[in-house]
C-alpha cells in the first residue's frame, strides 16, 4: 500500500479500466465503480460540511461517518466482502433519535437551505440518496451487503435531521429555523384569506 500511495500517476487506467481490491479489472463505467464513485463523492460532501466547523459533537459524528464510508468503499471494492455491520447502523439510529427529539415537529415540507452548514448537510443528503440508488442498481446484478444499503438509507435520514439541527445552531448568525416550502395550495389559501371582506 505504501508504494501505491507514493506513486499517484500509474497510467493503469488509461484504457478506461480500473482495479478492484481483489485484483480484478473492470470498466470505469461499471455499476460497481459508479457506486464506489458516488460513495467517494458523499464522503467529500461530508468533508465539506465538516469544514463549516459545526459543534464538536456533530463534527465527531461526521468524522465517524467518514470512516464508515471509507469502510463501505473497501467493501464495494472487493465483491462479496462485508465491512459494515449492525453497530454502525445502530449508532446512526441513536444519533437520529437524539437529535430529532430536540426538534419541533414538521408540519410542512422544507427547502434545502438556511445556514451554509445546513445547506451543506442537505447537499450531502442528496448525494447520499444517489449513492444509495447506485448501490441498489449494483445489487440487481451482483451481490451487495444488506447492511451497506441500510447504512446509506439511515445516513440520508440523519443528514436531513442534522440540517434542521444546524439551522437552529445558527452558526453564521443568519439562520434560526428551517426554510419552509410555500406550496401552491398554501399560497392560494393565503390569497383567498386576504381577499375575504372583514366579518361584520
Amino acid at each position: 500500500m505504501a508504494n501505491r500511495l507514493s506513486k499517484i500517476t500509474t497510467r493503469t487506467g488509461d484504457r478506461g479500466e480500473t482495479g478492484l481490491g481483489d485484483g480484478s479489472r473492470v470498466a470505469k463505467s461499471s455499476p460497481r465503480v459508479r457506486a464506489l464513485g458516488d460513495v467517494d463523492e458523499l464522503n467529500s460532501a461530508i468533508g465539506l460540511l465538516v469544514a463549516e466547523q459545526p459543534p464538536a459533537e456533530i463534527a465527531e459524528t461526521l468524522s465517524d461517518i467518514q470512516h464508515d464510508l471509507f469502510d463501505l468503499g473497501g467493501e464495494l471494492s472487493i465483491p462479496g466482502h462485508a465491512m459494515l455491520g449492525d453497530a454502525q447502523i445502530e449508532r446512526l439510529e441513536a444519533r437520529i433519535e437524539a437529535w430529532n427529539a430536540e426538534l419541533p415537529p414538521l408540519k410542512e415540507f422544507i427547502l434545502p437551505g438556511g445556514t451554509r452548514a445546513a445547506a451543506a448537510a442537505h447537499l450531502a443528503r442528496t448525494v447520499c440518496r444517489r449513492a444509495e440508488r447506485s448501490l441498489v442498481a449494483l445489487g440487481r446484478a451482483e451481490p451487495v451487503g444488506e447492511r451497506a444499503r441500510q447504512y446509506l438509507n439511515r445516513l440520508s435520514d440523519l443528514l436531513f435531521v442534522l440540517a434542521r439541527v444546524l439551522n437552529r445552531a445558527n452558526l453564521d448568525g443568519l439562520g434560526g429555523d428551517d426554510v419552509y416550502w410555500k406550496s401552491e395550495r398554501l399560497a392560494r389559501d393565503a390569497a383567498a384569506d386576504d381577499a375575504d371582506p372583514p366579518a361584520r
